[in-house]
């Protein structure tokens, strides 16, 4: 694991988030826990953190609201939880720029998995590019400068999650070569589980989404995963 991490946590039930806090705190993380997303994004102007984790449905301002609120000004990685199991809310939560998403009832231990694997994600990526990768890497209209960790349309920044930063780099890493989605769950996700495959589809369709007009296209290989190339090839 990358060391000690800041994580922010909102969930109005004082159970979950003492749960969630010890666990957290017993991997070797710094937790802070709130009953409401407000307080939550109040601290996080005051001092950011290393990770978010935000219940859906709590008093005042909703998990989706305070995703929002936070992807205006931050790309921390957001952990969405739900007491629901809806595809709505999937799609919705990810749509919104999340990085993964959990519905309860859940095992403490299968969360620190996935906070494990974001940061190993984070901490792999940084170290690995530092010393392999080019400085920018460029196709059709964009140019993702990797140090920044930000990408360029014709020299205009895009508004990208760290997920789907991570899905665009190591697609163009391997332009017009195809990588399975099984590949991109261990390689971008930091975990391989099929079921959740969706969560590929579902960044990918995000993706595309504000790749258009970049000249540049992720094509689905069907039954396999996705290649990105430029428009027209």
């Amino acid at each position: 694991m990358g060391g000690s991490k800041r994580i922010y946590v909102a969930d109005d039930d004082e159970n979950i988030r003492q749960i969630i806090k010890t666990f957290l705190e017993s991997d070797g993380h710094q937790v802070e826990a709130f009953p409401t997303g407000d307080l939550l994004l109040a601290r996080f102007l005051e001092a950011e953190c290393g990770l978010v984790i935000l219940d859906v449905m709590m008093p005042g301002s909703s998990g989706f609201d305070i995703c929002t609120e936070l992807r205006k000004s931050s790309t921390v990685p957001i952990i969405m939880l739900t007491a629901r199991d809806s595809e709505t809310d999937y799609a919705m939560g990810l749509g919104l720029g999340s990085d993964d998403y959990i519905t309860k009832p859940f095992s403490a231990m299968s969360l620190v998995m996935r906070v494990r694997a974001i940061f190993r994600r984070i901490d792999f990526e940084s170290q690995k590019h530092a010393q392999e990768m080019p400085e920018t890497l460029t196709m059709g209209a964009l140019a993702l400068d990797d140090p920044g960790r930000r990408v360029l349309r014709d020299g205009t920044p895009l508004a990208l999650s760290p997920t789907e930063y991570e899905l665009l780099k190591y697609l163009m890493l391997h332009g017009g070569q195809a990588v399975s989605r099984e590949e991109l769950l261990n390689q971008v996700w930091g975990f391989g589980t099929a079921v959740e495959t969706r969560a590929t589809d579902d960044t990918v369709r995000r993706l595309r989404q504000k790749l258009d007009g970049c000249g540049v296209v992720i094509e689905a290989v069907w039954g396999y995963g996705f290649r990105l190339k430029e428009s027209g090839q």
